[in-house]
């Protein structure tokens, strides 16, 4: 039997081809569509050009508005940015932060979103503040969990208890699956080699984080390996990484609306060799979770050194993943050669 949890796509897993103009926003919505991932995640900056500093023309809107009636799809979310810490050489005040707020709800709500995506970064205060004008706007602001912070960390809490305390049904979370990154993936060890890591120390940072050794300890071994440059780097991703336990989610389940489907590599196989995505749909289904989980590739960065990234491909074989997984029949396929931007 299939599940109610749905599929969808953020557009900011095909970065890489509508950067270089091989992808228009109707191929990566066609291709999401076709993959039967009818749930569309935007950033606004990437798909809107001027947003926000310059709003978004009304013809672009349209144009959005009818690609999505026409491949049959549905507006999730918006992922704002809230950069508050660059703005005119000063920090925003708390009154400029709930304004700009304010507007990504109206920019939402424009497009026909159900949730906006807000940095984990942005004070309880400031969302709790704008949580009446979501209400108006039939908007959810969803803080994004996201590694390395966790359902467990200080900050996260003080969200939950703030939201809790307005009373507000308009605020919620969206956790990322980067956060139970089980393994170090494959993609980040290959490319820390190509930058010079010596293959002794790669395969003890990969080690290290499956052991669970805190990341001090394993920065300083490192060291005395005679680790330099990369190597650090290398591991200092363990600061920000861990294996925190999906379980967690089920306490915040009322308030999970959207999820990232965070990957950095799809095997020919369709496994994710880095996150354990089998144990996270069941946790998901045991909460009774009915939103989407949208595809979020990040291999990209970790490889476009050596090789031109395949997002399409990668989401295709994510896709094909978590259908099985919620017990689909139907195995997602592309019919559909996406167009370069350059070529219409």
């Amino acid at each position: 039997m299939s599940s109610a949890i749905k599929r969808g796509v953020s557009l900011y897993s095909y970065q890489n081809e509508t950067f270089q103009g091989r992808m228009s926003l109707e191929d990566c919505i066609r291709t999401s569509a076709e993959l039967g991932a009818k749930g569309i995640e935007i950033i606004g900056e990437q798909t809107f050009w001027g947003w926000p500093e310059y709003g978004a023309a009304d013809a672009d809107v349209e144009t959005w508005h009818r690609l999505i009636k026409q491949y049959d799809c549905v507006p999730v979310s918006h992922d704002f940015m809230l950069d508050y810490k660059r703005y005119k050489g000063r920090e925003m005040l708390f009154a400029e932060q709930v304004a700009s707020v304010k507007k990504d709800i109206d920019f939402g709500a424009r497009l026909g979103m159900k949730y906006i995506r807000a940095l984990v970064s942005i004070s309880p205060d400031v969302l709790v503040a704008a949580a009446p004008h979501a209400e108006e706007k039939g908007i959810k602001i969803l803080i994004e969990v996201h590694a390395p912070l966790h359902f467990d960390h200080p900050w996260i809490i003080r969200h939950a208890e703030a939201f809790e305390k307005s009373g507000s049904d308009a605020l919620g979370f969206l956790p990322d699956m980067g956060m139970f990154l089980f393994s170090f993936p494959p993609v980040w060890k290959e490319k820390f080699m190509r930058l010079g890591v010596p293959k002794t120390i790669a395969d003890y940072v990969e080690k290290a984080y499956e052991d669970r050794v805190l990341s001090e300890y394993v920065i300083l071994n490192v060291q005395q390996m005679g680790g330099v440059g990369p190597a650090i780097a290398m591991a200092e991703t363990l600061r920000h990484n861990a294996a925190f336990e999906p379980k967690r989610m089920l306490d915040h389940m009322g308030r999970i609306h959207n999820i990232h489907g965070k990957f950095y590599q799809m095997t020919e196989d369709y496994v994710e060799p880095s996150i354990p995505y089998d144990e996270i749909i069941k946790v998901l289904q045991q909460g009774g979770y009915q939103g989407y989980i949208c595809s979020e590739y990040e291999g990209n960065r970790w490889i476009e050194d050596a090789e031109e990234p395949d997002s399409v491909e990668q989401v295709r074989r994510q896709q094909v993943m978590l259908a099985r997984l919620l017990g689909e029949a139907e195995v997602p396929t592309i019919k559909t050669a996406p167009i370069s931007v350059a070529a219409e």
